[in-house]
């Protein structure tokens, strides 16, 4: 099933849960244009809090693909994979991240970089943008790991425990709202395993909003820049 992330989240979440999960139906559901992706459709149409809604079903699996190459690998094995998973995708083009061939096994992160002084985790269009902020901190500096956590749920916590030991300080970054996604799978995975300063960067619980995606990135606080300002603050929570 197909439509925009708000109608194949929330408008259908008791049918999701009963009608699917709870049924043991095997069925995929692709939500489009998530977050700030939907753009001009304005904020009746973009979806901020569609993996939070669906992260609390039981057995559910989420994934967010970060370019082409990835979204080509994760939909044939969403194809083989038995059970209800929701597939969180953005349908204009991107920047391609990935060789072509590449695999991306379900429950797992994909590793872009790895440093030593703090680790940007990061899902889709926002993964782009944490190797940019992995670049404008370099120049500083600062090593960062950046993660591509392209499966939201289950959450890779082997992942997200190596980069906080190794590096001590983590931001998530995710083109949702702050509460009930990436960012909250990785505090949990944190406070439980290898409790760490965490800074997130993602819709600070509010509205969607109508413009273009740079626009609305940037009164949302998506950038390479605000996760380069979190990561120092991370940073700075060590000492």
């Amino acid at each position: 099933m197909h439509s925009f992330g708000v109608f194949a989240s929330r408008r259908i979440m008791d049918q999701i849960y009963i009608s699917c999960a709870y049924a043991g139906l095997n069925v995929k559901v692709v939500g489009a244009d998530p977050g700030v992706t939907a753009a001009v459709n304005g904020g009746t149409h973009m979806a901020l809090e569609d993996a939070g809604a669906l992260r609390v079903i039981p057995k559910m699996t989420i994934v967010e693909p970060s370019d082409s190459v990835m979204m080509e690998d994760l939909v044939k094995r969403l194809a083989k994979h038995e059970g209800v998973d929701y597939l969180r995708m953005a349908r204009k083009k991107g920047i391609r991240l990935y060789e072509e061939g590449s695999e991306f096994p379900l429950g797992k992160a994909a590793w872009l970089r790895e440093g030593t002084d703090v680790a940007i985790i990061a899902s889709g269009v926002m993964v782009y943008e944490a190797l940019r902020a992995a670049d404008m901190l370099a120049e500083e500096g600062i090593s960062a790991t950046v993660i591509d956590m392209y499966t939201i749920k289950p959450l890779d916590i082997e992942s997200v425990v190596r980069a906080a030991e190794t590096t001590g300080a983590v931001v998530a970054a995710e083109n949702h709202n702050v509460i009930g996604a990436l960012g909250s799978a990785v505090a949990e995975a944190l406070s439980e395993n290898c409790p760490v300063p965490l800074e997130r960067v993602g819709v600070m619980d509010r509205f969607g909003e109508v413009g273009p995606q740079e626009y609305l990135m940037d009164i949302f606080h998506l950038t390479a820049g605000d996760i380069v300002e979190k990561a120092k603050r991370a940073i700075e929570r060590k000492r």
